[in-house]
């Protein structure tokens, strides 16, 4: 009996040493970093995008912005604003040559695209509709459907049914008009402009010659005007999906709002997307549209799944604010919603779609190298990635040892103290680094 009862106690004492073990095992040693998948170790991110241009996302929604110290993302025209250098046009052959070849052969693979970017140029009145209809039929890969609409269009115009475009001069004097110098005091406040094509085209429908143009005339207008830092991110009109269009417009600009291809990140940007958000996923591009259509307390819900996740980026579409644009919002459920927004700045970072993109590519490419030395931990962030488009700081997390209570961060000439905090694996410090810079040495203040 009393062997027993030995064995018993010894038994017992055995599997409280195991719970002992296994417990120090959960912890994370000294000195370990790894980078937070968002900024300041949020949960997800959001960004506040704008189309079009229209002149109340700066009188009204901007202003709402900049007192709740957010920052967003406006995707320009650049061709229908005052100064600009490159104007909409079609690059190709003469339109009278294209509308004759229409009257005996009909519309298909071989001559669609340049019927279709011909389209808006060919002086009647409404041919910009058809375009567009027929771009949305590119997009949804029906194009037989695309070429009877183009076969109309052309139809008409050699039948006479249209009437003829009178030229008229664009009044850059109007007070409801965005401006470069207005531009620029907005981005100098903290947003990103980026490129919405020259004219807003269905990018689905144009040949290569003058897709390019859209592409490539719209970035070298921001480039001249704002500088490179503005060329990073555009969206194609329509939230075009084309593939065709995908290609080329990737090799003009590192992040489309469109589309972003990297294997890490699953889109859910469309609705015929899946809605489910797949948990095994290093990220997931959530775009969702807020129009006049969408109840206030179903926007306010997406902020909620994002904020509870730990892999969402919400990208939030904004057209029109108060009359102007399309399906435009009210300025004051803009103003509540972004208030909500705000409200969870704990779980939320609330970015730019550039810097949202950059952040995700260097995580993502990013090697991070510990050691320590006399008591001082050191820190090496490097990625692999072009250094001088992606140079946004990422945040770090080192776990240190459990004693100390505030450390000194220190990187090249930048030197912070900071209160460490305490998680389920140990005691850590969180804090900003820049990638390719000089090391980072962390020691008990």
């Amino acid at each position: 009996m009393k062997n027993s009862g030995l064995e018993l106690r010894l038994a017992a004492g055995s599997a409280f040493l195991f719970v002992l073990i296994l417990m120090a095992g959960c912890s994370k040693p000294a000195g370990q970093t790894e980078i937070t998948k968002w900024q300041y170790g949020c949960n997800g991110a959001v960004s506040v995008t704008y189309d079009d241009g229209s002149i109340n996302q700066f009188r009204k929604a901007l202003p709402i912005m900049n007192r709740l110290k957010m920052s967003g993302t406006f995707f320009i025209n650049t061709g229908s604003i005052p100064g600009s250098t490159y104007q909409g046009k079609f690059i190709g052959r003469p339109v009278s040559q294209i509308i004759k070849e229409a009257r005996s052969i009909p519309t298909g693979k071989e001559n669609f695209f340049e019927r279709a970017s011909a389209a808006r140029y060919l002086g009647y009145r409404g041919t910009g509709d058809y375009f567009t209809r027929a771009g949305a039929q590119m997009d949804a890969d029906r194009p037989e459907e695309a070429y009877k609409i183009i076969d109309e269009l052309y139809k008409k115009v050699n039948s006479g049914e249209l009437q003829k475009l009178s030229e008229r001069k664009r009044d850059d004097e109007r007070n409801d008009v965005l401006t470069w110098e207005m531009i620029k005091e907005y981005a100098s406040q903290g947003h990103e402009f980026a490129s919405h094509m020259v004219t807003h085209p269905y990018v689905a429908a144009l040949d290569e010659v003058n897709l390019m143009y859209e592409l490539e005339k719209s970035k070298e207008e921001i480039l001249n005007k704002l500088g490179d830092k503005y060329t990073f991110s555009a969206e194609c009109p329509y939230g075009s999906e084309n593939e065709r269009a995908m290609v080329y417009a990737h090799k003009v600009y590192p992040a489309l709002r469109n589309r972003m291809p990297e294997p890490f990140l699953e889109e859910l940007n469309r609705s015929s997307r899946k809605s489910a958000v797949d948990p095994g996923k290093e990220y997931v591009q959530w775009q969702r549209g807020a129009t006049t259509k969408t109840p206030l307390p179903m926007m306010k819900a997406w902020v909620d799944t994002t904020a509870n996740q730990q892999n969402i980026w919400l990208v939030l579409v904004i057209h029109g604010i108060d009359g102007i644009g399309w399906e435009a919002l009210k300025s004051e459920d803009v103003d509540e919603y972004f208030q909500y927004i705000r409200s969870k700045e704990n779980e939320l970072w609330v970015a730019t779609f550039g810097d949202a993109a950059k952040y995700m590519r260097e995580r993502m490419n990013a090697t991070v190298k510990s050691s320590e030395n006399n008591g001082t931990f050191n820190v090496e962030l490097t990625h692999s990635l072009d250094k001088s488009m992606y140079d946004l700081p990422l945040t770090l997390k080192t776990y240190v040892k459990n004693r100390w209570k505030v450390v000194s961060v220190k990187q090249g000439d930048n030197k912070k103290e900071i209160n460490t905090k305490r998680d389920e694996k140990g005691t850590y410090v969180m804090y900003q680094a820049i990638p390719n810079s000089s090391g980072i040495e962390i020691s008990s203040f």
